[in-house]
């Protein structure tokens, strides 16, 4: 028997008649797979992170992140507007003290660099969000993410409750330099409460609230720790942030901080949990964000420096997977090159 010719019509063992049904119609040309494309990525969805450190004059570079610098406060003003220009959908601001302590102190000084910061943003953009990360590890004298007390075995260990007071008065703070979301990203049980009852009760119910709700314990952390000079003098972060293998607790997590209070959630970090940020996004109402972390970040500029990848096209995919995988926005440092490429 004669074989069929391509051009004869054959059936496949789905039981439709080939080739009625190609898929590949639909990707011809730019035109058409853009009419027809499910996610979508604009700049409106990238918060740039910023780094303010009080005691600079000029920008200092990030060795270990190449394009990102700590920079002085008078530096802020021309950040606002260069993000407004581009279209971001805001930024968020971590501080660099003069000085630290055993209790992070400096985090509520209202003239710490990020309330100058705010104020600075919102006078010269007063339409750009601003968003500030609520946490003491840059303000703390030994790098973790609250006030230490002594542990069941003579150790240290941080102490969630008094770090409550800690975070809810850098809140204010930040609320009444201009803020217009405060982002606690310490994993304390019960912050989001407690920065809530005070916000409210100093008259600031109509600041946001964004929870890095889903906060894993991640390798992924190393270069931040640099730009904001918060790693840890002595042990790791693992007592309060989650641990990786968990996704159940990272529901909890959620649902918990929706019940305070929070006004949207973030899953930290993003490529490693995209399964966690779609199981939050199945199981909360609330706008999802994911935080596109340091050592993300790190590695694409490693492998594009090294003629690996193509920076750009590595960039826009890794973007795209994280909106698709259920993220509303994205806190990323790639924000302003990808913006550009957006345009």
């Amino acid at each position: 028997m004669q074989s069929p010719s391509p051009h004869e019509i054959r059936r496949c063992y789905s039981g439709r008649v080939f080739p009625t049904e190609r898929p590949r119609r639909l990707r011809r040309s730019s035109a058409i797979r853009s009419l027809v494309r499910e996610t979508s990525l604009a700049p409106s969805d990238l918060v740039l992170p910023l780094f303010f450190n009080e005691v600079l004059d000029a920008p200092r570079p990030v060795s270990t992140m190449p394009g990102v610098s700590q920079l002085p406060v008078a530096a802020a003003a021309e950040q606002a507007r260069l993000c407004r220009s581009l279209g971001l959908g805001g930024v968020i601001l971590f501080g660099l003290p003069r000085t630290k302590d055993a209790s992070g102190s400096s985090a509520y000084d209202p003239s710490g660099p990020v309330p100058r910061a705010v104020a600075a943003m919102k006078d010269a953009a007063p339409d750009l969000l601003v968003i500030t990360d609520v946490c003491v590890d840059e303000y703390t004298e030994h790098g973790h993410c609250g006030i230490l007390k002594p542990g069941p075995r003579g150790d240290l260990e941080v102490d969630n409750d008094a770090t409550l007071e800690v975070l809810a008065k850098a809140a204010l703070v930040h609320a009444a330099a201009g803020a217009d979301v405060v982002a606690p990203s310490d994993m304390m049980d019960g912050r989001v409460g407690a920065i809530r009852r005070a916000l409210d009760g100093e008259g600031h119910e109509g600041t946001a609230i964004l929870s890095y709700a889903v906060k894993y314990a991640s390798s992924f952390y190393g270069p931040f720790r640099e730009a904001a000079d918060c790693a840890p003098k002595f042990g790791d972060r693992a007592g309060y942030q989650m641990d990786p293998a968990n996704t159940r607790e990272a529901l909890r997590e959620a649902r918990l901080d929706e019940e305070e209070g929070a006004d949207l959630l973030m899953v930290k970090p993003a490529l490693p949990y995209l399964d966690v940020i779609t199981r939050v996004r199945a199981a909360s109402p609330l706008p999802l964000g994911a935080y596109n972390v340091s050592g993300e970040y790190a590695m694409i500029k490693a492998a594009s420096a090294a003629g690996m990848i193509d920076e750009k096209r590595a960039v826009l995919e890794l973007l795209t997977s994280i909106r698709r995988a259920g993220a509303d926005f994205i806190l990323t440092y790639h924000a302003v090159d990808a913006a550009r490429w957006l345009g």
